[in-house]
């Protein structure tokens, strides 16, 4: 992306201000490093405006954390009334995003996100499946999911879903179903969560007394891999894979499941690999092989310490070589495989 085209995003964290129970992996003050309700919105949002690099030519305000749409009419018009002053003072600012949860969606709502500004509404879905859904104590149902991003769709927001997979309860076929379900939405975008096992939480636990297994880091990619070809499939941009690392790094939060701070490249190299291996015929055996990507991919088509490239070495008798071209064969969309002498 040229540097006149690059977005940034205005974070402002609103943890547990609204949430009503405690989903059996939340931890919000660990997972967004704050437990304050910030007093002067209005002050924090325009010095963030005013640091702006140059180089962003659009941003956008994001509200994250918990609930935003229920944490009553009064809090939330503070939030979102000082928001649309600091757009109103700072054209490069285009629009506000917030995240809350399925149930915290209504007309009533909308009107009010509408009235506002808002342009994207960000749900916490998780999962499909009502029996993950109950386990995890999320409070609310799938038909709550479909109901609340139908709603979304129609006022005109843009909808982005958030997902998880290796909750309690989940399985591999039921993430599968989570994604397909979820793409059949239409969401103008998705981020997909591996579950992490944070301290102080149910979740932790339940690990601790053996009523809860967690994903491996490479049960998660495997499971986030497939996910994602079925967005990519469908033209749904994804956002983030796996969580941000700076704070559960720096205080050791993570106990366990599918988190690793490179989680999103570690998938997308996965994804490489699987493209790569489809083309990889009896008449590679023993060759010479390129694998032609684009552009700085070089590192996704290896993986990790050149792990992609010595797993099809070993399978295939290969020798092999990743290069860059500048073009790629219609119904390509990762790497394409030729021999060579």
């Amino acid at each position: 992306m040229a540097k006149s085209e690059l977005h940034a995003n205005i974070p402002v964290f609103v943890p547990h201000l609204a949430c009503p129970n405690d989903c059996v992996f939340c931890n919000q003050r660990r997972i967004s490093g704050t437990a304050e309700v910030m007093s002067d919105v209005y002050g924090f949002l325009s010095n963030a405006a005013a640091e702006l690099d140059e180089k962003f030519t659009s941003a956008e305000i994001a509200f994250f954390g918990g609930s935003f749409t229920g944490i009553g009419e009064p809090e939330m018009r503070r939030y979102l009334g000082a928001a649309k002053k600091v757009i109103e003072e700072n054209p490069k600012i285009k629009g506000i995003r917030l995240s809350t949860r399925p149930d915290y969606i209504d007309r009533e709502i909308l009107d009010i996100l509408k009235e506002y500004g808002v342009t994207a509404v960000e749900l916490g879905a998780q999962s499909f499946c009502d029996d993950v859904l109950a386990l995890s104590r999320r409070g609310h149902s799938a038909k709550d999911i479909e109901n609340a991003s139908k709603l979304i769709k129609e006022y005109g927001f843009s909808l982005v879903l958030q997902l998880m997979t290796g909750l309690p309860g989940d399985t591999r076929e039921k993430t599968m179903f989570t994604a397909k379900s979820a793409a059949e939405l239409v969401p103008d975008a998705v981020r997909i969560y591996p579950c992490v096992v944070v301290k102080d939480t149910c979740l932790a636990e339940m690990a601790q007394r053996g009523e809860y297994e967690p994903l491996t880091v490479d049960e998660a990619v495997f499971r986030a891999a497939e996910m994602a070809e079925i967005f990519i499939e469908k033209d749904i941009k994804i956002l983030r894979i796996g969580l941000h690392s700076s704070d559960l790094v720096r205080d050791d939060s993570v106990l366990g499941g599918g988190f690793h701070p490179a989680l999103g490249e570690m998938v997308l190299s996965r994804l490489y690999l699987k493209e790569a291996e489809n083309q990889i015929s009896a008449e590679f055996c023993g060759r010479n092989v390129f694998f032609e990507v684009e552009k700085g991919c070089i590192s996704k088509m290896n993986g990790q310490k050149r792990q992609n490239i010595l797993y099809l070495e070993e399978k295939y008798g290969i020798k092999a070589k990743t290069v860059e071209t500048s073009f790629l064969p219609a119904g390509v969309r990762y790497v394409n495989v030729k021999t060579f002498q």
